[in-house]
């Protein structure tokens, strides 16, 4: 007896070890039809969260609100520009999507584009010798190497890729590479080459993806990006169909209008996506965030990245985008097992219409009912039986008979989003003026000639001054009661505000479509020596576009005064000073500790409206409740504005241009994007983390370029008030 109870217990140990083992040291594997998890094949839906565009307290309800939506995975790029610590914890972000039960997909680029920053790139990535960016470069592969073995190191060190028991099923390396291959030629090709094995033999054990790079070498799955890309097919017959970018939306450029995606064309597109054998759905964006601090690039990118995705910047749910899609992938999963056994069958019923079949033969049969028709509903047999389907639809039937979702009936009422005020008042504005008086007194940079300006600052501020000095003769006419001479100013780029003997002239400005400006106006000069300060104002920096390292930004020149007695002087070569940032960038203050170093003026803010490189401080208390909360900024210009040292990001009242208010169509598809928003600015509303506010004395500091009314700044409440129905639907989950 004693001896057969120590072997069962023996016999117990063992398989519960042989179990956990199994469960720990996951397979991860693909065939043409899916992704294949410890022996399973999955239809994979997945959304893009990236970890710096939000907060660390936000991820986890992120992460389970893109779970009780439907996910399976959830999507980030890896930021090279950034360090891991705060809300830049990869590692943790990484283990929270553990926690929640989810799988991840990690897209280490390390060029991620995103709207980011030079693309993710460090800046001094370009001042590396001999460099050129994404082509096959020694140097530049070299570093790339480096970062790449870095961050699987990190993944491998926490034990988070699958083959460990982590959470971690697919990497992506490079990204969107199918242009510059193309372009580079040889080139581009043996770099694409180097970079597929350099990552299959980092020996994660879980596959490699390359999206948009339709010559992916044959280890690593090549994929889509798209508003649509039922068109798509792997290149080899052996590899899955992914889409690795699903896009809910597009981002915004200061300037620009704002761009909503219908979710009935979304999630059309998706169910098409899935009839035609895909297995894998990434939503860029399924939770877009926000673009803190300088990190947003373009440049002209907006602080907001929305992106009109299911989840909005704030982290409140979108409806019905959230809850339509919800709907869509329960009915996808439905039918899984249909579509990962077997090829569908393709039968037309219409001159607009067909019926894609799923049947495994084990009684196990899915079909997709397609409308293509953009206006017109078509009532179709299928199976002996009748079916109503609107236009530009899907209707998907898990048992080949019984609709149970259709991509163009949408069930879910829309939420209602509100910006409420908060009775936080910001009291006592008191101001401090950006000091041009010592302007190149200090500079330890001069130059004959213009710099570009990026080579300079090596990003460490958006702004750089050019300064100079003009002597002008007392006998010249325009002293003597003449015309005022004028002064041009071009610029590689971004803005550029000019001064004459620290008198405030005028400003120029790119523009998203041209990003080089050129300024001209008259200036006030006098007899004798006049000091010409430029300031240079970078918003954001490139991040796609072939070698775009090589692209300038700055006062390229030339700078002319016009009208003078001897015609025209050029000041393009003659003795230039630089100045990096502002003087209350390096008093820091932004910062509690820092905003002591000045003395701040209590004054009538009646007359400041127009005020140009100023500098607002005030204090708040933290409004009650756990609402998302936004700064309104829509009485000021352009500038940035900071919570208790924490930068909240660039903020500009660009107002939309153009065609607005309605919906684009492209090709033979519905509905891509619709924009909205012109003769209102772009952005107006600034996400204030709650996380970073304390319940008493926080301080807001705001830095105006061009003049504004910060008495009218104010602090709002994100509400949302949820339909009854889809409160209910949420309650259940």
């Amino acid at each position: 007896m004693k001896s057969s109870s120590v072997s069962k217990l023996l016999l117990f140990f063992f398989t519960v070890l042989f179990c956990c083992s199994e469960l720990t040291h996951s397979t991860v594997t693909y065939d043409r039809k899916a992704i294949i998890i410890n022996g399973q094949r999955k239809i994979l839906l997945s959304g893009s969260i990236h970890y710096p565009r939000s907060t660390q307290q936000m991820w986890e309800d992120l992460i389970r609100k893109a779970k009780d939506g439907g996910l399976d995975v959830i999507d980030t790029y890896v930021f090279w520009n950034y360090n891991f610590e705060g809300r830049y914890d990869l590692v943790q972000f990484i283990k929270t999507v553990q926690k929640v039960g989810l799988y991840a997909h990690l897209r280490i680029g390390p060029y991620v584009c995103a709207e980011w920053n030079y693309g993710g790139f460090p800046v001094w990535l370009k001042y590396v010798p001999g460099i050129s960016f994404r082509t096959d470069n020694g140097p530049f592969k070299a570093a790339m190497l480096g970062f790449t073995k870095k961050i699987v190191q990190m993944m491998k060190n926490e034990k988070l890729f699958q083959s460990q028991g982590g959470p971690i099923i697919l990497s992506q390396i490079e990204n969107e590479y199918g242009p510059e291959s193309k372009a580079l030629g040889a080139a581009g090709r043996s770099y694409i080459n180097w970079a597929a094995n350099m990552a299959v033999g980092l020996d994660t054990g879980v596959p490699w993806v390359m999206c948009k790079e339709d010559d992916a070498p044959d280890a690593v799955i090549n994929a889509c990006n798209g508003f649509y890309c039922d068109y798509f097919s792997p290149n080899k017959p052996y590899k899955p169909t992914m889409w690795t970018e699903s896009w809910s939306g597009w981002f915004t450029e200061f300037g620009g209008p704002n761009y909503q995606r219908p979710v009935q064309d979304l999630a059309f597109a998706v169910a098409r996506f899935i009839q035609k054998g895909g297995s894998y759905v990434n939503y860029y964006m399924y939770h877009g965030g926000t673009n803190f601090g300088r990190s947003a690039g373009g440049p002209f990118i907006t602080t907001s990245y929305d992106y009109d995705a299911p989840i909005d910047e704030y982290g409140l749910i979108r409806e019905p985008k959230y809850g339509h899609l919800k709907e869509l992938h329960k009915a996808i999963k439905l039918c899984e097992h249909a579509l990962v056994s077997s090829d569908p069958t393709v039968t037309s019923l219409g001159t607009y219409q067909q019926a894609h079949v799923f049947n495994s033969g084990t009684r196990t049969c899915a079909a997709f009912l397609a409308n293509y028709h953009s206006k017109s509903t078509a009532r179709v047999t299928f199976n002996n039986n009748h079916y109503d389907l609107p236009p530009w639809s899907i209707s998907i039937l898990p048992d080949c008979r019984t609709v149970v979702h259709n991509t163009a009936n949408v069930r879910v009422e829309t939420s209602e989003i509100q910006m409420l005020p908060t009775n936080s008042k910001l009291f006592k504005w008191e101001t401090y003026d950006e000091d041009l008086s010592t302007l190149a007194e200090t500079s330890r940079i001069t130059a004959a000639g213009l710099l570009e300006q990026i080579n300079v600052t090596r990003d460490t501020s958006d702004y750089l001054w050019y300064i100079t000095s003009v002597d002008i003769n007392p006998s010249e006419s325009f002293l003597r009661g003449g015309q005022n001479p004028s002064i041009s100013v071009e610029s590689a780029g971004h803005a550029v505000h000019v001064f004459v003997n620290r008198q405030f002239i005028g400003s120029a400005f790119g523009t998203r479509e041209e990003t080089s400006c050129t300024f001209n106006g008259p200036v006030n000069l006098r007899a004798g020596t006049n000091k010409i300060a430029l300031l240079s104002v970078a918003v954001g920096l490139p991040n796609v576009g072939l070698h775009y390292e090589t692209w300038k930004t700055g006062i390229n020149g030339p700078v002319l005064l016009h009208g003078l007695d001897q015609g025209n002087k050029d000041l393009t070569w003659q003795q230039w000073s630089y100045q990096i940032g502002l003087k209350g960038e390096a008093m820091n203050l932004v910062s509690p500790n820092g905003v002591s170093s000045v003395e701040w003026v209590q004054e009538s803010l009646a007359t400041q409206t127009q005020q140009q490189l100023k500098w607002y401080k005030a204090y708040f208390d933290a409004p009650e409740g756990n609402e998302p909360l936004g700064l309104d900024m829509g009485s000021m210009g352009k500038g940035q504005v900071w919570i208790n040292g924490e930068s909240i990001g660039r903020y500009w009242m660009a107002y939309a241009k153009g065609e607005c208010n309605s919906c684009t169509y492209s090709g033979t598809y519905r509905s891509t994007n619709c924009q909205l928003g012109c003769g209102q600015p772009t952005q107006r509303w600034y996400h204030v983390p709650r996380s970073w506010l304390k319940p008493t004395n926080n301080l807001i500091v705001v830095f105006e370029e061009l003049g504004g009314d910060p008495r009218k700044i104010s602090l709002h409440k994100r509400t949302l008030h949820a339909p009854a129905s889809a409160a209910q639907s949420h309650s259940k989950n």
